[in-house]
């Protein structure tokens, strides 16, 4: 009988301390619908306002890092009450929802990260040109949200033959004063970016833009400076090169517009005229090379510019000495353009007009058989 009436005693007070608690001032316990929590449990003052001495007792297992998970209400009530915490007010709460938050470390971050640490060490050049590739296939790695500080190599190992690398960081945390430690392995290679062949070239071919990629390869393969995309399109090989080869400033000139013993167009040109005939290359060039060329009618041979396909212009006062007087064969191509000339003074009635036109353009400025053909036609 006592019994029964201490555990009838014991109930309306239970049933009374929230009532007592809201007439004293005490705040009431009251559920969370929805928390945040950065630690691997969760406790009482996670899940409830006003949990009192309560607050810090461990209650659940934190979700992963970076994840939320949902616990209803009456397994969070019945894990409270064996707890010893009653009189949490609920509402119309159905169930809590848990996120543990979590610092993210993607991989590239990660990779970046290794880069620095190799940056001009070892024989390798800057961050930015190392290629970094972890073993296992590291992909974003989750850290405690307490984890806020940089990553800082404190070891570091690299092998420049294999390109392999072992590298420990450390991380501070908030919430305890030995940090955290990170270890990672992989190989690293310093790259460079170059143009590559798309499809095999021979060497007279002037490359186009669909026969040129840009590509980033590891910097042992290209010898000598690297071409770029831009720099090697419009160029021609010095030698034939397979599809997939990277490409060196080196093996890339300008297009040879003459080859050697090539059958050629060489303009002669000055002031007031402008003469073309046949010549033979005697050494090849790409436009805006100087070349010797046999002018084949005098067998002369003079020096000039390459200024086309197949084309080498001769100013006149390039020509060191007159050509012997001599007319060319019917079948030279010639053709003669005149600027209009200024007033000549007037010439004595005895003077021939050949005599006349040698005056006014001294026939040592021009190969003497073009010159005695343009006067043919003048007159």
């Amino acid at each position: 009988m006592i019994r029964t009436t201490l555990a009838t005693i014991s109930a309306l007070l239970a049933l009374a301390l929230p009532a007592q608690a809201a007439d004293d001032g005490i705040a009431t316990p009251t559920l969370r619908a929805s928390i945040t929590v950065t630690s691997d449990v969760v406790r009482v003052g996670d899940l409830i306002d006003n949990a009192g001495s309560a607050a810090l007792i461990p209650v659940y297992r934190s979700p992963d890092l970076g994840t939320t998970g949902a616990l209803p209400v009456a397994q969070v009530l019945s894990v409270l009450r064996a707890k010893q915490v009653i009189g949490v007010m609920t509402g119309d709460i159905k169930e809590v929802s848990v996120t543990r938050l979590a610092r993210t470390l993607a991989n590239k971050d990660l990779e970046n990260a290794v880069a620095s640490a190799l940056e001009r060490r070892f024989g390798l050049g800057e961050a930015a040109n190392i290629t970094v590739t972890f073993d296992r296939g590291v992909s974003d790695m989750r850290l405690d949200a307490s984890n806020t500080g940089a990553l800082q190599p404190v070891a570091t190992r690299y092998d420049a033959r294999s390109g392999r690398f072992d590298i420990a960081f450390e991380v501070s945390n908030d919430n305890n004063p030995a940090p955290t430690r990170l270890r990672f392995a992989g190989t690293a290679i310093e790259t460079v970016e170059v143009a590559v062949l798309t499809r095999d070239i021979e060497r007279t071919e002037m490359l186009k833009s669909s026969d040129v990629a840009q590509e980033r390869r590891p910097r042992a393969e290209v010898t000598g400076e690297p071409a770029t995309r831009e720099r090697a399109v419009g160029m021609q090989l010095r030698r034939p090169m397979r599809a997939g080869t990277p490409i060196r400033v080196a093996d890339i000139a300008k297009p040879e517009f003459v080859q050697r013993d090539q059958s050629v167009t060489i303009i002669y040109q000055v002031p007031g005229l402008y003469l073309t005939t046949r010549g033979k290359a005697v050494e090849s060039g790409a436009e805006g090379d100087t070349v010797t060329v046999l002018n084949v009618q005098t067998k002369r041979t003079l020096t000039g510019t390459v200024t086309g396909r197949g084309q080498i212009t001769v100013q006149g006062a390039s020509q060191a000495a007159p050509m012997a007087p001599a007319v060319e064969p019917a079948d030279q191509t010639s053709s003669l353009q005149r600027e209009t000339p200024a007033p000549a003074p007037a010439a004595p009635a005895a003077v021939s007009p050949t005599k006349v036109s040698q005056a006014q353009i001294p026939p040592a400025q021009f190969p003497p058989a073009q010159f005695l053909q343009a006067q043919a036609k003048s007159e």
